[in-house]
């Protein structure tokens, strides 16, 4: 039914295809480079203007045409003639008034006189309830430096001991942690700064010993030392200072102690140790003048209990004693003392040169003024501040400080009459000399009843810097307002008033 057949395949071209291809053409196109700038621009606006007024007045039109017209201004010669009088009486009693005499005009606001801005402690020395018994200011016035120990210890004390010091201008103080702490086998009774080398400081102890160390070495800061030696003191050192040797830039240590020793040693960094160079030594009858009476044997030694070098004269130096007495002192003195120079390697020498008034009691502190070379003050346990002259016996002036002792009184760096006291009540008063009242110009009472204000130290380099040490461990540092550190105008004229005064 069905059946395979093979049929013959018919193509047919499409001539469509072709007539298309055949008119196919290609073209092409490229635009011209586009160029773009950008610019910008700003308006400013600006206003002028002015205003004058018109001279309404034709007497002033003329006076400001011709200022030598003024004296025929209507009525001006019949005021003057009216208050000539009373002008001239009065610019006559201002000249003979002293009403106001110093006064400065302050312009600034009102500033606290004293603020606190730091109080330093150290932790073990709080433990052991040690005192602070000196402060002293590097010679940058960056770091201050105290000692600890005990004040008026009646038995020998062994305790252990302290020197911390603490950078004032470092970012990160800690109150409460020393920069450094230098562990003293004993006491230390006296500290004192380099006055070159910011590094180095003395300090006198209750053993008797005078150590020199330096803070830079961090291992073992001792660089020089007395120890138990012939030649050292043999009672407690009350103080310790630094004295320019005839070497141009050499320093040595000058001691005392209450035994009445007063030595000057020079430092041997290589030997380790303080060589005696000069000793003193003062006794009674070599210290006391013709109309002055002072109770005890002639031989007896004077204990000293203070001592300040002169800033003006190398070779004067003044010394205070237990019993009141004050003395001015040589260092090339060289007057054999009447006491034997016992096992010393040089003989003893007898420094006083001129006795001044005795006091009541012990003369705890002496500073020679920086301003006058014949001006010092001196305190104590009578609660006196004396002004002296060296040219006279007799205190020029005595202020009353405290009711109790007084244990330091230094002058101001930057004010000629101006110096602070340290109380036993714990107070620091200041004083303005050039104010006729004699009431303090400032009060530092850091608190704390009952504890003493043991000693204090103005900055040389920062005068507006007041450092207080007390018996309760802790230093103050305290900022001083301009009034107390900026010299007053006729402030040196009126030293030199006092100065040239004649003691009743």
């Amino acid at each position: 039914m069905f059946t395979d057949e093979a049929q013959v395949s018919v193509s047919i071209q499409s001539s469509w295809r072709k007539s298309q291809q055949s008119s196919q053409e290609s073209r092409g196109c490229q635009t011209r480079a586009i160029h773009s700038t950008e610019t910008g621009v700003q308006t400013c606006s600006s206003v002028v203007s002015s205003t004058q007024t018109e001279l309404q007045d034709h007497v002033t039109t003329q006076f400001l045409q011709d200022p030598h017209n003024m004296l025929h201004l209507p009525g001006l010669n019949d005021f003057l003639r009216q208050i000539e009088a009373p002008v001239i009486r009065e610019l006559v009693r201002n000249a003979k008034s002293h009403a106001f005499d110093g006064f400065q005009v302050n312009w600034e606001e009102h500033n606290q006189m004293v603020l606190c801005l730091h109080q330093l402690q150290h932790p073990r020395a709080l433990e052991q309830d040690l005192h602070v018994t000196s402060v002293s200011w590097s010679c940058t016035g960056a770091v201050i430096a105290c000692a600890y120990g005990r004040m008026a210890e009646g038995d020998w004390s062994n305790d252990k001991s302290y020197i911390c010091t603490w950078n004032i201008d470092h970012g990160g103080l800690n109150p409460k942690q020393a920069d450094l702490v230098i562990d003293v086998p004993t006491p230390v009774t006296a500290l004192c700064c380099h006055p070159k080398h910011p590094a180095l400081m003395t300090g006198g102890l209750y053993s008797g010993e005078v150590i020199v160390w330096d803070t830079s070495q961090s291992t073992d800061p001792v660089v020089a030392q007395t120890g138990m030696s012939a030649d050292s003191h043999r009672e407690p050192v009350c103080q310790v200072t630094w004295v320019p040797l005839q070497n141009k830039g050499e320093f040595g240590v000058l001691s005392a102690c209450s035994g009445g020793r007063i030595l000057l040693w020079t430092v041997s960094a290589e030997q380790g140790k303080c060589v005696l160079k000069v000793a003193f030594a003062l006794v009674q009858q070599q210290v006391l003048s013709k109309n002055i009476s002072f109770k005890g044997q002639g031989t007896s030694p004077v204990g000293v209990t203070s001592l300040d070098l002169s800033p003006w004269d190398p070779d004067t130096f003044l010394v205070g004693s237990e019993g009141g007495l004050l003395l001015r002192c040589s260092l090339s003195s060289q007057t054999p003392a009447a006491v034997p120079s016992e096992c010393l390697s040089v003989p003893l020498r007898a420094p006083a040169v001129f006795s001044f008034r005795p006091g009541s009691g012990p003369v705890h502190s002496i500073h020679c003024s920086p301003f006058h070379r014949n001006l010092f003050l001196s305190a104590g346990t009578d609660g006196l501040a004396h002004l002296h002259s060296l040219l006279q016996t007799n205190p020029l002036r005595s202020i009353r400080v405290s009711d109790t002792y007084v244990f330091k009184v230094q002058w101001s760096p930057t004010r000629p009459l101006l110096f602070a006291a340290a109380t036993g009540q714990g107070e620091v008063q200041i004083f303005d000399l050039s104010r006729r009242s004699l009431r303090p110009a400032a009060t530092i009472d850091p608190g704390g009843v009952g504890h003493a204000a043991t000693c204090l130290a103005f900055n040389c380099q920062n005068p507006g810097l007041l450092a207080v040490g007390k018996t309760n461990g802790t230093v103050g540092v305290w900022k001083l307002s301009t009034d107390l550190t900026e010299q007053i105008p006729t402030e040196s004229h009126l030293l030199e008033q006092i100065a040239n005064q004649v003691a009743e």
